[in-house]
């Protein structure tokens, strides 16, 4: 039995995933399970954790497939019967900021809805089951402060709606997840230098996922069902 934390993380071939992915797998006696919907995506993150002795498992997840999901879940049950950490980081930005909301494809909504609300939703429905299994189950959902509703401004509307979509899973997984001691939070990892963030970014991944770590290690005290941005709560 694999005695290492087992994390599992969406979309860790760039940005933030794959600073998650590479922070956790240096840390002691952790074993990352890095996902792509193109494994050889992942090829430069096991490169860079070669050079520094260090190693993951990399595994084909699309987490808009019900198949690739199901898929990655029988082959965790039947090679470490657990999941210790859940790290929903894949998303998309499909809209522009300068986009109305009464100008807003449907179809781009909808879209967005797939990856960064269903996929999550479909990867903790497929994983959490195994999670239970865990001594100190973990899900971290990559948020936004542009989901914010104390916030909520115009610009970008269909990732916003997601977002805020994705916090309310976050509260109803922490309630529901209460009973087996697994803690459920949502992050925003700020303004981050990633294909999604931008060149113009404050933030380097780095420092971006320092609260998503955060969250997928914290002790047997820490919070549930909150949201969280440089380690402290913020409004939902």
């Amino acid at each position: 039995m694999e005695s290492r934390t087992i994390s599992v993380i969406s979309g860790a071939s760039r940005g933030l995933g794959r600073a998650a992915a590479y922070r956790l797998a240096t840390m002691p006696d952790h074993l990352v399970i890095a996902t792509a919907r193109n494994p050889a995506d992942l090829a430069p993150l096991c490169s860079k954790l070669e050079l520094s002795g260090h190693s993951l498992e990399t595994c084909r997840l699309d987490v808009t497939e019900d198949a690739s999901v199901g898929a990655l879940r029988d082959w965790i049950a039947e090679r470490f019967g657990r999941v210790d950490v859940l790290i929903n980081n894949a998303g998309v930005l499909l809209d522009r900021y300068s986009t109305s909301i009464l100008e807003l494809p449907i179809d781009t909504l909808r879209a967005t809805l797939e990856t960064n609300l269903f996929g999550a939703l479909r990867v903790s429905q497929a994983l959490l089951p195994l999670m239970r299994a865990s001594r100190a189950g973990r899900v971290v959902n990559l948020a936004s402060g542009m989901g914010q509703l104390a916030e909520m401004e115009a610009g970008a509307p269909a990732y916003r709606i997601s977002k805020t979509a994705l916090n309310a899973l976050t509260r109803i997984l922490a309630t529901e997840m209460a009973e087996y001691g697994i803690k459920v939070n949502s992050v925003c990892p700020g303004w981050c230098r990633t294909d999604l963030g931008g060149a113009e970014a404050p933030r380097s991944p780095e420092e971006g996922i320092d609260s998503v770590v955060w969250l997928a290690t914290l002790p047997d005290d820490g919070p549930t069902g909150g949201f969280f941005r440089d380690r402290q709560p913020i409004p939902w």
